[in-house]
């Protein structure tokens, strides 16, 4: 383990010397752990780690169900009465949608003087 030398604040090394008698720990003890931690949490020179570390992890949960349909709803779930594709969404997941719905499509419909989709 190498030795370093440095400057820091008077208000920081009070702080330091508070947080390590409060763990419990040494000054040098809560350094090594901050440094640790800080170098956890830095983002490589490239910045796409945490790209590498999230992929795939949603592949074993079970209370979705199958992934695609599960995000297929959610997608379905952000239609609003004047998106294009209301009533397409609304005839595969009805429960999403309830009559106030309904109505400020039919309003929307009327202000814009549109027709509902015969998709």
């Amino acid at each position: 383990m190498t030795r370093i030398l440095a400057d820091l604040p008077d208000e920081d090394i009070r702080w330091l010397d508070a947080r390590a008698a409060e763990l419990g720990q040494s000054r040098a003890s809560v350094l090594r752990e901050a440094v640790s931690t800080y170098k956890a949490q830095a983002q490589p020179a490239s910045g796409k780690d945490w790209l590498d570390q999230a992929f795939g992890i949603w592949k074993n949960r079970q209370d979705i169900g199958d992934s695609i349909d599960w995000q297929r709803r959610e997608r379905a779930s952000w239609t609003r009465p004047w998106d294009d594709d209301y009533e397409e969404v609304k005839a595969e997941f009805p429960d999403l949608f309830d009559e106030q719905d309904d109505r400020e499509r039919a309003h929307y419909l009327a202000q814009s003087g549109r027709k509902p989709s015969a998709k």
